[in-house]
């Protein structure tokens, strides 16, 4: 389970020890960072700084009206200033409790939006990471960052920040006070603070540490249920009998989130403690030295009225001082956290749009395709089932689909290129098939094509224009893509048909369901096009979850099309229906085709036969066949079969 606590993905790491190779200061440039975020509410920390400030000086009103009550007033007999006196000492909370309220309203609102900021920074940022970053991290330590590092900072951002100010002008407010009345008395009260602070400063850097380290925890707890409670991850579990399995490793991270959460919250405890009872007793040896004064030097002995406004306010003082003394701890855990914020914010964005990035109309592209001498690796640690902690479940998941032919693929990069010197064209409304042994490139020659990740060397065009030089969201335009895996959110089947064309109207969805000969079934089901379909669409069979997402790129109506293997995992009938369909969405469009069944290889204009990333075989079926090479020796062992499965 160690591995679970210390995992960290490729590109995090390549960045953290970047960071510890230069030796950052984390400390000063995080807080620098975190009072940024606070600029574009400047106003509102206006107002709250300005309500703190009055709140504080009305705090001093009522230890000195002690003093004057029991000085002037009672010692003088005087009813009139008594009755004066009272009263401010009533209105005084009054009004300070409607400034606070006030100032606990912006305060939240300032510290809300602020953690709203950093919501949607993070998740905006991890929108634009390439795929070579999802493949390698857990999606449990992307969540763990998103819900449990944020939200694990919200009660810092909202109440710290306003903390620290009002507890830092009630202490200064305070002592100021309290030195006008008795500067002897003050030294004695705070002789032992700048002792205090230092030990304060001690336990905040332990509490980091330890901040850190269960934050880690929570990450892989995080993941760990979200990989095992998922429904490919339960599936897997329960088929090979491995719930106490299971079991007893949750237990295990879940006792070291426990023991961390523990040691956290113990951190320092003693020394508060000792903190509360030095201010606890400090008030009998203001006493003893007043007395003392009196009874020895009665000329320099202070009134009474005085030794109570002193230790009243000396009682204020506690407060703010115990308070800054733990929130200085509290401010070294919410660093670490803002540290794993950074962290991700920070990582640099792989594939990004140019300034002069081309936006292509669809109507106008013709869908000529060309592949220039391209070259291409996977970096070891970035293979996407090796991330370190990885759980059976998720590796299930992973290898399901057009994932599994890129972990093959990405399987051999430590030892060669994906793909290695690859050229060839497709003209528009062309259907090219690529075949080839698990692990030859084909995936990979897809998601090059979508920019799903950039090329070592060559080129990959589009109508002569790289696709480096064209927007992102222009190139999602044009191209569709239908993958063995197919993925629908947990949602009615309208919403993931829409999902791609919101502005589809009513008639335009269901012509694309049935283009994809889907529409029948779906108004089968009592909910019609409304039915949810549940998690990852397990409520479907999966040709029905496949014929929803052609009807889903149907929809989207791209210039070009990539078909991932996207009847490989069916039966015969799935598999011709889901053929059926996907003819009229070829039609006139230029087609990219990773091809396990025999209908697509024998309507494919030209073949492609990869094998160890590279182009070994090119021609139609016939000619191919007739070569004798690699692909009639696929033919014979995969293809031929399957031709006779079609035929019983």
């Amino acid at each position: 389970m160690a591995a679970h606590g210390h995992s960290m993905d490729g590109g995090l790491q390549t960045y953290l020890d970047e960071q510890r190779r230069t030796g950052r200061k984390t400390d000063r440039r995080t807080l620098g960072r975190v009072i940024a975020a606070f600029r574009p509410y400047r106003g509102q920390v206006a107002l709250m700084l300005i309500a703190i400030i009055l709140t504080t000086l009305l705090g001093l009103i009522n230890p000195l009206m002690i003093r004057f009550i029991f000085d002037d007033a009672i010692g003088k007999r005087d009813l009139t200033l008594l009755i004066i006196f009272v009263s401010i000492m009533l209105i005084t909370p009054v009004v300070s409790g409607v400034i606070g309220v006030g100032q606990s309203y912006l305060s939240n609102l300032v510290g809300q939006r602020v953690m709203r900021d950093f919501r949607n920074r993070l998740y905006a940022h991890l929108q634009q990471m390439s795929l070579r970053f999802f493949t390698a991290t857990r999606t449990g330590e992307i969540q763990s960052r998103l819900a449990n590092d944020v939200g694990g900072v919200e009660n810092v951002v909202t109440g710290t920040a306003t903390s620290i100010v009002a507890n830092i002008s009630t202490a200064l407010s305070t002592i100021i006070a309290m030195a006008i009345i008795s500067p002897l008395l003050t030294i004695i009260s705070l002789g032992l603070l700048p002792l205090f602070l230092w030990i304060t400063y001690k336990v905040g850097n332990v509490r980091r540490l330890t901040s850190k380290e269960t934050q880690k925890s929570m990450a892989s707890l995080s993941a760990l249920m979200q990989e095992t409670l998922s429904v490919s991850g339960i599936l897997l579990i329960k088929t090979f009998g491995r719930q106490k399995l299971a079991q007893q490793r949750f237990e295990e991270e879940n006792q070291r989130l426990s023991d961390l959460e523990i040691r956290q919250q113990m951190i320092g405890r003693w020394f508060f403690m000792f903190v509360g009872t030095f201010f606890s007793i400090t008030p009998a040896v203001v006493y003893l030295v007043a007395g003392l004064q009196a009874i020895f030097d009665p000329r320099q002995a202070i009134t009474l009225g005085a030794i109570v406004a002193f230790t009243t306010l000396q009682s204020r003082l506690f407060f703010p001082v115990g308070q800054l003394l733990n929130i200085q701890v509290d401010i070294q855990g919410a660093l670490a956290l803002f540290d794993r914020i950074f962290e991700y914010l920070d990582l640099p964005i792989e594939i990004a749009d140019r300034p002069d990035a081309l936006r292509l109309k669809p109507e106008e592209v013709r869908g000529a395709i060309s592949f220039e001498n391209v070259s291409f690796s996977y970096r070891k640690e970035e293979a996407p089932w090796e991330t370190a902690g990885a759980e059976p479940g998720e590796a299930n998941e992973k290898r399901n689909g057009s994932v599994a032919s890129l972990a093959a693929e990405t399987n051999l990069a430590e030892e060669r290129p994906a793909l290695s010197h690859i050229s060839f064209t497709i003209e528009p409304g062309q259907l090219v098939a690529l075949v080839g042994p698990s692990g030859a490139g084909k995936t990979t020659i897809t998601y090059l094509l979508a920019r799903l990740y950039d090329v070592d060397e060559g080129s990959v065009r589009i109508d002569g224009h790289d696709v480096r030089t064209i927007a992102q969201q222009s190139l999602s335009e044009l191209i569709g893509m239908v993958t063995q895996e197919t993925y629908l959110f947990n949602a009615t089947i309208r919403e993931n048909l829409l999902y791609a064309r919101p502005e589809a109207s009513e008639e335009e969805m269901i012509a694309a369901a049935r283009a994809a000969a889907i529409h029948d079934r779906i108004m089968e089901l009592e909910d019609g096009y409304d039915t949810l379909v549940g998690e990852r669409g397990y409520k479907l069979s999966g040709g029905e979850k496949q014929r929803i997402a052609i009807a889903r790129v149907i929809l989207k109506d791209p210039r070009i099309l990539i078909l991932d293997e996207a009847t490989s995992a069916l039966d015969t009938h799935s598999e011709r229906l889901i053929q059926a369909a996907l003819e009229p969405l070829m039609h006139r469009r230029t087609t990219l085709a990773i091809a396990h069944r025999l209908s697509t290889i024998l309507s494919a204009d030209t073949i492609l036969v990869l094998d160890r990333g590279e182009i070994v075989e090119r021609g139609t079926h016939q000619e191919l066949l007739q070569r004798q090479g690699l692909y009639a020796r696929l033919y014979a062992e995969q293809f031929q079969r399957t031709a006779e499965e079609q035929t019983i």
